[in-house]
This record gives structure tokens, C-alpha cells and sequence, in this order.
């Protein structure tokens, strides 16, 4: 009898450190669930007020939009004001990210293979560049571009964010192209590659990790940027971070036009950030980032 009795009693002792273990292999996915869903709820609420007339916003809050609306993405898309702005946006951008990637591969090729007087100061003058606030540069790209008839066009504030990102993208590319062995540029060479040729086909796929890094932090920050956007331009190339903030009227702040437009705004970096997710996650892996 004693050995029926005990048996019962044995057996959930066995399953308790089961069941701990079960528990501790559980809790890192349970706490990034958990981090995962707090990082998503304001873009949630952000698309829930894009839904939402200005009167449901402002009488309480709602899980999600009681009477549905479209009239905020109508507005956007039929308004010149706003939909200008997007297209001023990615054209600025894009012109940064061509100009600040074809000066910064070559210029981090020359730090990482060759070694001249003044380089290290050089290269940390790059840098310190970088650590500048914008509005240090606000005054005199206003006044340069007013003179030269690159005031309030996309150009300006392309170069202007020049200025910030070129730093950027050498430091980042540099510490890639110093991984990769000097032993290919000479085989390269008795092989008898020319050097353009051989920095296209070769080289750069070698590195395309870092140039993945490179091409979405420059996009990142001129996507974002707005004291250097707003300051260098007022109609014609008027950035869509600048139309955002001027969404009050005499009626007050128009919460669910200022909603569709945050959503819009995401949707470029999310594209950004897919195409060149692979080489994100390697340049972070490998890279200097």
C-alpha cells in the first residue's frame, strides 16, 4: 500500500522541474512579445486617428474609429500643399543619398588603403562635422543659396544635408572596406582590372553590406531632418516634415489630417528598410554601426 500511495506522490515532483524549465524557455519570448507590442501601439493609435473625424478624436478615446473616415487621405492626396510635399521630400532625399554614397566610396576607399600626411586629422574633421547641431549651418547655407538661386529647390537642402551625412557614410563605409584583404585589389591588378571596373564589379559587392548601412542612414536622417528643410525652403520644394507642422488653424489643431499624414510618412522608410533589410542586419554584424 505504501508503494501505491507514494507513487501518486512522486510523479509531480518529477514534473515541477519540468515545468520550471518550461516556464524559463518561455519568458524571453513572452517579455519580447510583450516589448514588441508596446513598440506597435503607437503606430496602431497613430493609424486609428487617421480613421477618425477631429469631433471623435477630441471627445474620447476609442480602441478604434466608431465612424470610419476616409476624408483625411482624400484631403492629402487632392491637396497640392500636402501631396507636394511628399514628392519634395523624396526628391531631396534622393538626391542626398546619390550625391553622399558617390563621394563617400571612393573617399573611404583612399582612407582604408592608403595612409598620407594628415589623414587621421582629416578623417576626424569629417567626423566633428557630424557632431555639428544643423542650426550652426541654418544662417550660412540661407544666405549662400539665396545668392546662388538655390533657395526653396530641392537641391539645397540635398547639399545642405550633405554636410551631415558624407561624414557619416565614410566613417561607416571605411571600417567595411578595412575588412576586406588588400591581397584582392593586387590580384585585381595582375589580372589586369582596370580600377573603375574593378571597384564596380568587385569591390563594391564585397561591401555592400556597409553601403546598405550607409544608404539607409543618410535616408533616415534626411527624411526626418526639419530645421535645414523648413529654413531653406517656403512653397515651391517645401518638404512634407515642414507641411506637418502647420496643421492649426482657427479651429484648432486638425489631429486626424496630421495622423494620415504621420502614416504616409512611415511608409517610405518601411520600403527603405525591406529592400535593404539583408544588409542592414549584416552591417550591424560586421560594420562599424
Amino acid at each position: 500500500m505504501s508503494t501505491t500511495v507514494a507513487a501518486p506522490a512522486a510523479l509531480p515532483a518529477a514534473q515541477a522541474p519540468a515545468r520550471t524549465g518550461a516556464l524559463r524557455a518561455m519568458a524571453p519570448r513572452l517579455v519580447l512579445g510583450l516589448y514588441v507590442l508596446f513598440l506597435l501601439v503607437p503606430i496602431y493609435w497613430l493609424v486609428n486617428m487617421s480613421f477618425k473625424t477631429n469631433l471623435e478624436i477630441a471627445s474620447g478615446m476609442t480602441l478604434w474609429p466608431q465612424q470610419p473616415t476616409m476624408e483625411n487621405y482624400r484631403r492629402i492626396f487632392t491637396d497640392r500643399s500636402w501631396y507636394s510635399g511628399y514628392i519634395n521630400s523624396l526628391k531631396f532625399v534622393g538626391l542626398n543619398m546619390a550625391i553622399s554614397l558617390s563621394v563617400a566610396l571612393p573617399a573611404a576607399y583612399a582612407f582604408s588603403r592608403y595612409r598620407f600626411l594628415g589623414d587621421k586629422h582629416l578623417f576626424f574633421w569629417l567626423l566633428s562635422n557630424r557632431m555639428a547641431p544643423p542650426a550652426v549651418f541654418a544662417l550660412p547655407f540661407f544666405q549662400l543659396y539665396s545668392a546662388v538661386g538655390l533657395f526653396d529647390t530641392p537641391w539645397a537642402v540635398a547639399l545642405a544635408h550633405c554636410v551631415f551625412n558624407i561624414p557619416l557614410a565614410v566613417w561607416i563605409l571605411e571600417g567595411f572596406m578595412s575588412g576586406v584583404p588588400r591581397e584582392i585589389d593586387e590580384m585585381a591588378a595582375i589580372d589586369g582590372w582596370s580600377f573603375p571596373a574593378f571597384f564596380v564589379r568587385v569591390f563594391m559587392p564585397l561591401v555592400a553590406g556597409g553601403i546598405g548601412v550607409a544608404a539607409f542612414f543618410c535616408f533616415m536622417f534626411s527624411w526626418v531632418e526639419l530645421l535645414l528643410a523648413r529654413t531653406l525652403t517656403t512653397v515651391d520644394a517645401k518638404p512634407i516634415v515642414a507641411t506637418m507642422t502647420r496643421t492649426v488653424s482657427a479651429a484648432g489643431m486638425d489631429w486626424g489630417l496630421l495622423a494620415a499624414a504621420g502614416v504616409l510618412t512611415i511608409i517610405p522608410g518601411a520600403i527603405v528598410i525591406w529592400f535593404v533589410r539583408n544588409h542592414i542586419a549584416r552591417g550591424f554584424a560586421l560594420g562599424r554601426v
